[in-house]
């Protein structure tokens, strides 16, 4: 059965990691500019990813409540294939929850409060949730007004934000990297059982013949 042998877990992990690596993969022409390339961005580049970002936060309630569904369907499939788990599953499974478990630290504490400072579009101290607050850079330095304290707060946070996007696809293709190494590892071990299995056969058909012959030189004799 699926259930046995963890492929329908597997099957669980899989689907929502690749999931998450296609919406990142989606907002990677956002973050490019601000990561990868160092020519300046142009100029509307900030408003443009302020607009999209905001368009993302504002997004019906059913978007993030898909959103966490699947990201529980990821941690159920690891409850189910570390259930009874053997010396592969605490090995490639326990390193893969790990890092999914990163990957969602990450996605609550970097993306959703980046998300709600760019809502809010208050970059030098900006108020989030019960009283907590992200000071900027700049806002009390030398001869910086609040203009250009928000200024510096505003490219220095869509920065940590593209940079947590990069950091959580990493993650992820880490998870499909270690499923896969596992998928490896028991295949190749299923393969020395089988030759191991062969070998045993070819030895127990090869013994069994020499001693049917043995067997029946009396029997001749006594005939005789």
């Amino acid at each position: 059965m699926a259930w046995a042998n963890g492929q329908f877990a597997t099957f669980l992990i899989l689907c929502p990691t690749s999931f998450f690596l296609g919406i990142l993969f989606s907002l990677f022409p956002y973050d490019y500019p601000l990561l990868w390339t160092a020519a300046a961005p142009p100029p509307d580049y900030y408003t443009t990813l302020e607009t999209h970002l905001r368009f993302i936060h504002a997004s019906p309630p059913i978007i993030p409540r898909i959103l966490h569904i699947v990201i529980f369907v990821g941690l159920l499939g690891f409850v189910l294939k570390l259930y009874k788990p053997s010396e592969s599953n605490m090995l490639f499974d326990g390193a893969s929850l790990v890092l999914y478990m990163c990957g969602v630290i990450v996605y609550v504490s970097n993306i959703v409060k980046g998300l709600r400072v760019v809502q809010g579009g208050v970059y030098g101290v900006g108020e989030l949730v019960e009283g907590e607050t992200i000071v900027g850079r700049g806002g009390g330095g030398k001869g910086g007004g609040q203009g250009e304290g928000e200024a510096i707060g505003r490219e220095d946070s869509l920065r940590v934000l593209a940079a947590s996007n990069t950091i959580l696809a990493l993650v992820l293709v880490g998870v499909l990297v270690l499923q896969a190494g596992q998928w490896y590892a028991e295949r190749k071990e299923a393969q020395e059982m089988e030759k191991m299995r062969r070998e045993r056969e070819e030895r127990v058909a090869g013994g069994g013949g020499r001693n049917n012959g043995t067997h029946r030189s009396p029997v001749g004799k006594k005939k005789q």
